[in-house]
């Protein structure tokens, strides 16, 4: 009775017609004490903030699109540059960069122009000398995505710690994606889930799947991947060869017998409603104290200098009907993560308040994209263009040094490894690596960041800080092909931190590959992060070279009740069946997973129908 009492006081509640206007909205909103919000720009001087990013000199690039919902492809959507050149929280100067784009919705920077989500396609708009002008039209990279996909088309473009691209999808879209006038052989299906793309090698591959409509992308501190989604479970760890839950449909693959579940240990909602009430209910008062609502956008795993340490490391996103920010914390547990509910960050205080986007910049200063709208999470049929903000959050006063790290040497870039600030290690590695792909990179700027990462890392209150240095520097190191192989065996098998041994097992299924030495490092290495980084490399593996590793992984029982491992494993040995049945039923004798051997003998059972 109270909940419908509660329904009717909601749906009777006269609508807010407008917006809080742009000059009062950052006043209204509530924010942690020591906290402040500046709104860095908004209408007239921009509207529908779709997706933003940051140049090498600290500059926001953003992206207004004013081709949703319809997805006409009319060409006047912009990319537009911000800067703040005194460094107080608001625009200074702003640049028309492009005013032809279509359907678009994600953008990154680097390799001498920016990158764009222009539904079908991937496009690049060069400008090798940063004149703030494109050299010449934007360049179709990949096509094949797919148009009809709405508001689940591709977006969250962001450069991994491996020196990949890497990206969204939503599950209307049933893409084929590949090269402009690739075959269907050459195609790779996508629909929902994570995708990536290496800017110098041109190869694009399907990393994650599962989920419903996921809009962004972060990694922590270890370089582990965690997307946001709409309407089921907000958060995952993307594990590369995953298959999450999904909201319908079918998994791209047939025979899973099972799908990662969400590492949130919570919902954003009252868990006696199901998602969809929101719609004819509101933000009930049960829902506003569980987080806002089902519907989020953005995720920022927070590694800038300027916020307490309270909140490193923490994943944040957008709650759109919450109207809000909400704030998880990452905690280890066997092979990845439970996600924890914190206290919502920020709340707006503004019912047109749509977030979409927020990440940290240069100054270690956060930047919230907000949509301004109305209607369940946006309007489909009446859309209000005249509107949109960026916001900026800062605790106390943030450093104000000007940024141009296109101008420093590769030794200087290499020593900013050492920063407490992601973004500048991101962006230097990034950097470095589009200089490799040229030319070698000066002799002192690699022996810095072996140095970095060949030394034994500390224990005690250093622990953390240094492994975090070393991976750092072993992500450039391998993004800039001057990692020796020698070295990377050694550290696989023997260094001291397994997120070090976890990532070289990446590094060495990306190319050549020695599946005895990963057999070994399976049967013997005491982590179950490292095992997990085993159990994704099984897939990368040709068939016949799987079975050392897979049985190897499967005589763990410590790993029955891991959380990611069985069905990891599981989704490397599923092929193996048909290739070569007697060596899969040995393995069915030896596996210590019950899992392991349920799924092989149903699998044997579903040969004989």
């Amino acid at each position: 009775m109270l909940c419908s009492i509660l329904a009717l006081l909601v749906l009777a509640a006269p609508p807010q017609n407008a917006p809080v206007p742009a000059k009062e909205a950052a006043a209204k909103m509530t924010v942690p004490p020591g906290f402040k919000v500046t709104l860095f720009a908004g209408e007239p001087d921009l509207v529908q903030p779709i997706a933003f990013t940051f140049d090498d000199r600290g500059r926001l690039w953003v992206v207004e699109n004013h081709s949703y919902p319809g997805w006409k492809g009319e060409g006047h959507d912009r990319v537009l540059i911000f800067e703040d050149k005194d460094n107080d929280g608001q625009f200074d100067a702003k640049t028309v960069f492009w005013d032809g784009g279509s359907n678009l919705s994600g953008i990154n920077f680097g390799y001498g122009g920016v990158w764009l989500c222009s539904v079908p396609n991937l496009i690049f708009v060069p400008d090798k000398d940063g004149d703030d002008r494109p050299d010449g039209p934007a360049e179709v990279v990949l096509d094949g995505w797919d148009a009809k996909a709405q508001h689940n088309v591709f977006n969250s473009l962001t450069w991994g710690p491996d020196g990949w691209l890497y990206g969204c999808n939503g599950i209307l879209s049933n893409s084929k994606v590949g090269r402009p006038g690739a075959s269907e052989a050459d195609r790779v299906a996508i629909n929902c889930g994570v995708w990536r793309y290496h800017p110098t090698r041109k190869t694009f591959e399907a990393v994650f799947h599962g989920s419903t409509n996921p809009w962004g992308l972060d990694f922590d501190q270890y370089g582990q991947m965690f997307m946001t989604n709409c309407v089921i479970q907000h958060a995952w760890q993307v594990i590369p060869g995953g298959h999450s839950q999904r909201m319908f449909g079918q998994p791209m693959s047939p025979n899973l017998y099972g799908l990662l579940e969400s590492p949130a240990d919570h919902i954003h909602w009252n868990t006696s409603e199901v998602w969809s009430d929101i719609r004819a209910l509101g933000v009930t008062p049960t829902t506003d104290r569980a987080g806002g609502g089902h519907a989020h956008s953005g995720a920022m795993i927070y590694l800038g200098d300027n916020w307490p340490a309270e909140y490193r490391n923490n994943l944040f996103t957008c709650n759109i009907h919450g109207n809000r920010l909400n704030r998880d914390r990452l905690e280890p547990k066997g092979s990845g993560y439970v996600i924890k509910h914190e206290d919502d960050f920020l709340f707006a205080n503004d019912a047109w308040f749509r977030g979409l986007v927020v990440q940290y910049g240069p100054d270690g200063g956060v930047y919230v994209a907000d949509w301004s709208d109305t209607g369940e999470c946006h309007n489909y049929l009446d859309v209000d263009r005249k509107n949109g903000r960026i916001f900026k959050i800062t605790y106390g006063d943030p450093k104000s040094n000007p940024v141009d790290l296109a101008k420093g040497t590769d030794s200087e870039l290499a020593r900013l490894h050492h920063s407490e600030n992601q973004w500048i290690v991101r962006h230097a590695s990034r950097l470095l690596a589009e200089r490799a792909a040229n030319k070698p990179l000066d002799p002192d700027a690699v022996a810095t960041l072996e140095r970095m990462a060949w030394f034994a890392h500390a224990v005690g209150s250093q622990h953390n800080e240094r492994e975090t240095i070393r991976l750092n520097a072993l992500w450039t190191l391998h993004a800039c092909k001057v990692m020796p192989a020698s070295k990377r065996l050694d550290l696989m098998i023997g260094d001291p931190s397994p997120w070090v041994r976890s990532w070289l097992v990446r590094f060495a299924t990306e190319g050549e590959n020695d599946s005895g030495n990963l057999a070994s490092l399976a049967k013997d290495d005491p982590s179950p992060i490292v095992r997990l980084a085993l159990a994704s490399a099984l897939q990368r593996l040709p068939i016949a070279n799987r079975f050392g590793l897979a049985k190897a992984l499967a005589t763990h029982a410590e790993d029955a009740t891991d959380q990611n491992l069985p069905l990891m494993i599981w989704y490397g040995i599923e092929p193996m069946l048909e290739f070569d049945p007697k060596n899969a039923l040995n393995l069915a004798l030896t596996a210590k997973i019950p899992l392991i051997r349920q799924n092989i003998a149903r699998r044997y059972a579903s040969f004989a129908k």
